[in-house]
C-alpha cells in the first residue's frame, strides 16, 4: 500500500500538473524513503573496520557514517595501520622517561625495579603502506579541553590509561594537574584545560565478583547477566570512551553467569561457554553505548586482546620457559600465541558487525604479539615476599601479561591518536 501524500505535496502536484507516471514515481520514492530511511543513514555512516586477516575478526562489515567527531583528516583507504612491522628508533623513542612520569604504577616501573636493559623502549610501529601520524600532545590536550576521556576495563587498559597521562602531563604546569582515586575510578585532572582523563575498573564491563579495584584476585569468577548499568552510570557524560575486556574471561572453557542478584540468598548460576559469555558482554556494551552515547559528539573505541608470552615453545623456545630475559622481538609475521583465543576475535567481529553505533576497533593483538621483550617480567613491585624457591627460579614469578612503561602501550595510544583524528 502506498503511503498517503501530504496536502502540501498534493497542492504542488496539482500546480505542476504532474503526469500519472511522475505522480507514481514520486509516491514510490516517498515510500522507499520511509521504508529504508535507516538504511540510507547507514550509507552515509563511518565504516567500522573489523579486519579479516589472520588473527583478526573473520567478518568484515563496513558502515558509512557522517564525519566522526574529532576527525581532522583520513587515513589512506589502502592502509591498515594495524598491519606492519617494528623498526628500531633511537631518535624519537621513548616519548618520555620512566623517572619523568610520577603516575606510573610500581607494577610497571621496570627500570626502577632493576631491569638491566632499555632495548624494549626503542621500537616504533611502522604500518606496511603508510606512516602513523606523530603523536601531538598539544592537539590531544586542546581536543580534550572541557571534555572527559575515560578508559574502562582491566589492568591492561589501566596501563594504556597511564601511558596516555604520561604522554600528556609534561605540557601541564605542576600546580595545574592532579590524580585522585575514588574506589574503582581514577581521575587525572588537567585544570588549565578543564579536562579529565579517567580510568574505571570493570574487568568484565558487567558486574562481577571481581569488581573491587584493590581486592579482586578471585579464581572462581562470576559475572552477572544484564548488569552493565551497575558500572555504566559512571561512564555517562564521557566524550571519548575506550573499552577493553579479555584477560579475565580466560578462566577455562566455561564461565559462571549469575542470572539473579549477588544479594540473593540462593543464587541462580549457570555455566556457559566463554564465547557465549563474552558475546553477552559485547552485546550489553553495545546496547549501553547506543542508549547513552551521541554519535554526533562522542567517540567509542574498543581495544582488542592483549597477548601474553607465558610459553616460550610458542615462538620456538625451550619448554618450561617464558618471557623472562627476553630482549628480542618475534620476527615471524604470522606468529600467533596460544594465549590468544581466535574464537574471541570472531565473537567481536560477529557482534560489532551488527552495531548501529560507530565503534572504532583498535586491533593491537597481532602487533603486540611480536613483543615478547616488552613485558615487566620480574622487574616490578612484588606484593608478596618472594620465597627462596621463587628467587632461585625467576621464570616461576615473571609477569608475562603486563607491559613496562614507557614501552609498547605508548604505541597503543599512538594508534588511538591516529584513529581519533584520522579515522
Amino acid at each position: 500500500m502506498k503511503p498517503p501524500i501530504s496536502s502540501s505535496s498534493s497542492v504542488l502536484i496539482r500546480k505542476a500538473r504532474l503526469s500519472p507516471f511522475l505522480f507514481t514515481l514520486l509516491a514510490f520514492i516517498l515510500f522507499v524513503a520511509i521504508l529504508y530511511g535507516e538504511d540510507f543513514m547507514c550509507i552515509f555512516s563511518q565504516q567500522l573496520q573489523i579486519y579479516a586477516d589472520q588473527g583478526q575478526p573473520v567478518s568484515r562489515t563496513e558502515k558509512k557514517w557522517e564525519k566522526l567527531p574529532f576527525a581532522i583528516g583520513k587515513t589512506q583507504e589502502s592502509c591498515d595501520v594495524f598491519s606492519g612491522s617494528w623498526v628500531r628508533d633511537e631518535l624519537t623513542r621513548p616519548h618520555y622517561q620512566e623517572s619523568e612520569c610520577p603516575y606510573i604504577q610500581p607494577q610497571l616501573t621496570c627500570q626502577e625495579h632493576g631491569r638491566p636493559d632499555k632495548e624494549y623502549q626503542y621500537w616504533k610501529w611502522q604500518p606496511n603502506d603508510c606512516s602513523l601520524p606523530n603523536f601531538n600532545a598539544t592537539l590531544m590536550l586542546e581536543t580534550l579541553r572541557g571534555k572527559r576521556m575515560m578508559f574502562v576495563g582491566d589492568s591492561l587498559n589501566r596501563g594504556q590509561y597511564v601511558s596516555m597521562v604520561c604522554l600528556l602531563h609534561k605540557l601541564i604546569p605542576e600546580d595545574e594537574k592532579s590524580m585522585e582515586t575514588f574506589d574503582s575510578l581514577t581521575v587525572f585532572t588537567a585544570k588549565k584545560y578543564n579536562a579529565t582523563i579517567e580510568f574505571y575498573w570493570a574487568p568484565f564491563l558487567l558486574e562481577s565478583n571481581s569488581d573491587n579495584a584493590v581486592v579482586h584476585r578471585i579464581s572462581d569468577r562470576i559475572v552477572r547477566k544484564g548488569s552493565i548499568n551497575k558500572h555504566g552510570r559512571y561512564w555517562k557524560g564521557v566524550d571519548i570512551l575506550v573499552f577493553n575486556t579479555y584477560l579475565w574471561w580466560m578462566t577455562g572453557l566455561k564461565m559462571k553467569i549469575l542470572l539473579g542478584s549477588f544479594d540473593d540468598e540462593v543464587k541462580d548460576i549457570v555455566e556457559i561457554s566463554t564465547e557465549d559469555a563474552y558475546r553477552m558482554a559485547m552485546k550489553s556494551m553495545l546496547r549501553w553505548v547506543r542508549k547513552n552515547m551521541d554519535p554526533k559528539k562522542t567517540r567509542v573505541f574498543f581495544t582488542s586482546m592483549s597477548p601474553s608470552h607465558a610459553k616460550s615453545i610458542d615462538w620456538g623456545g625451550e619448554p618450561g620457559l617464558n618471557c623472562y630475559n627476553q630482549t628480542t622481538l618475534i620476527e615471524d609475521p604470522n606468529y600467533w600465541g596460544s594465549d590468544c583465543r581466535r574464537s574471541i576475535m570472531e565473537v567481536i567481529g560477529e557482534v560489532f558487525s551488527k552495531s548501529k553505533f560507530p565503534i572504532t576497533f583498535l586491533n593491537i593483538t597481532q602487533l603486540s604479539s611480536y613483543r615478547k621483550d616488552a613485558h615487566t617480567q620480574i622487574y616490578k613491585k612484588q606484593w608478596n615476599p618472594l620465597t627462596p624457591e621463587q628467587i632461585a627460579n625467576p621464570f616461576s614469578y615473571a609477569d608475562c601479561v603486563h607491559w613496562c612503561l614507557p614501552g609498547l602501550q605508548d604505541t597503543w595510544n599512538e594508534l588511538l591518536f591516529a584513529k581519533l583524528f584520522y579515522p
